[in-house]
């Protein structure tokens, strides 16, 4: 009788298809990988592909821009005042544009061709007034009454030889036909419509910009002239003539040369009131990266971060399209003949235009960007 032996190779029926193996030994939590094997940069080099595209790319660009010549001219100089459009990619020198560009613009610029500036219509007689809002006056002879006032002669307070005469400010003499006082209002309102800016014929204060608790003269660095009560009368008086309609002899034209700029359409004499000079105040901190060509001082503050300015960007009247002179040309200081004053009136920074010399009818008016810093580019002026 056979018998079963666990230990006999035969009896266990998995001994022929598999063997034991030990389990292998677990790696301290300690110890490191083995290093990794890295491909040689022979190897690398060897299986990878020059690309140039890009490079190729960037030359051609700089070689395009290169090549870039003013449309005008023709010639290429001068590569940090040349202007190149934003969607023609075309070349302009700022002198050789058409009007003149004193400052390289912030943002984005487009030529006159691909601008979609449109021509302003004329307005009517109805939407002049409405423009400028102003009083209808039905009764002639308060309108008669009103002028003679305002050329009657003052009488005189102390004679000459006791104190010396004071040059006082003198009121506008407006036209006297109606209808070329509303042809000057229409040429003011054409171009403060073809700018986009809404008429204001004094000071405008935005929630977040400088507030007028700011517009305090005693900030005013040395200090500022006070206007005498005179001149204050006259100022009040030539500012309720305004707004009867009964405005300064001026008309605003278009230059090919310096764009729109004002002419006189009558005589002006010496030390006649202009205008004032008005927009939204706020402070040359905020406006130092700003493309307004029109700021205009009011506040030179001890401080600078008080400093005010005005700026006719938005709102504005006929003081914002008066130009300035050339500072770096003798004959072009000549032209000037009216200038900016800052006054202290009723205890807040005023700015008035004031006539310097006589205006005779026909010539443009000009005074100095640069009155009281000399900061202003004014070399490409004409």
């Amino acid at each position: 009788m056979a018998t079963w032996n666990a230990s006999s190779p035969a009896a266990s029926p998995c001994s022929s298809s598999r063997r034991r193996t030990k389990a292998p030994a677990r790696r301290p939590s300690s110890e490191s990988p083995p290093p990794r094997k890295m491909k040689s940069m022979a190897e690398i080099m060897a299986k990878s592909v020059r690309v140039v595209v890009q490079e190729e790319d960037e030359e051609e660009e700089e070689d395009s821009y290169g090549d870039v010549a003013c449309e005008k001219c023709g010639s290429g100089e001068g590569d940090d005042e040349l202007l190149l459009c934003d969607k023609c990619d075309k070349g302009f020198h700022m002198k050789c544009l058409r009007p003149i560009v004193v400052r390289v613009p912030i943002g984005p610029w487009l030529c006159v061709d691909c601008s979609d500036q449109r021509p302003v219509r004329r307005l009517s007689q109805k939407k002049i007034l409405h423009f400028f809002r102003i009083e209808k006056q039905t009764d002639q002879t308060d309108k008669s009454e009103s002028s003679q006032e305002t050329r009657k002669p003052r009488r005189r307070s102390c004679s000459l030889t006791v104190k010396k005469r004071r040059r006082k400010l003198l009121p506008l003499v407006p036209s006297d036909d109606p209808e070329r006082r509303l042809t000057q209002m229409g040429t003011l309102a054409t171009a403060l419509t073809a700018l986009g800016i809404k008429y204001i014929d004094g000071l405008n204060y935005v929630p977040g910009m400088a507030p007028r608790s700011a517009n305090q003269s005693k900030f005013e660095k040395g200090g500022m002239q006070v206007l005498s009560k005179e001149d204050l009368e006259t100022l009040e008086q030539c500012q309720a003539m305004c707004r009867r309609g009964e405005c300064p002899p001026l008309v605003v034209v278009f230059d090919p040369l310096e764009g729109y700029t004002v002419e006189a359409d009558g005589p002006i004499k010496d030390l006649t009131f202009i205008a004032e000079y008005t927009g939204d105040v706020d402070y040359l901190k905020n406006r130092e990266k700003d493309d307004c060509d029109s700021i205009m001082t009011l506040l030179l503050s001890e401080d600078p971060s008080k400093t005010l300015v005005i700026c006719p960007d938005k709102y504005g009247n006929i003081s914002r399209f008066i130009n300035g002179i050339n500072n770096h040309n003798p004959v072009a200081k000549k032209k000037q003949n009216c200038k900016c004053v800052r006054y202290s009136i009723k205890g807040e920074c005023r700015v008035l235009l004031v006539a310097t010399r006589d205006i005779s009818q026909g010539e443009r008016l000009y005074y100095d960007y640069n009155g009281y810093e000399h900061e202003y580019p004014t070399h490409h002026f004409l």
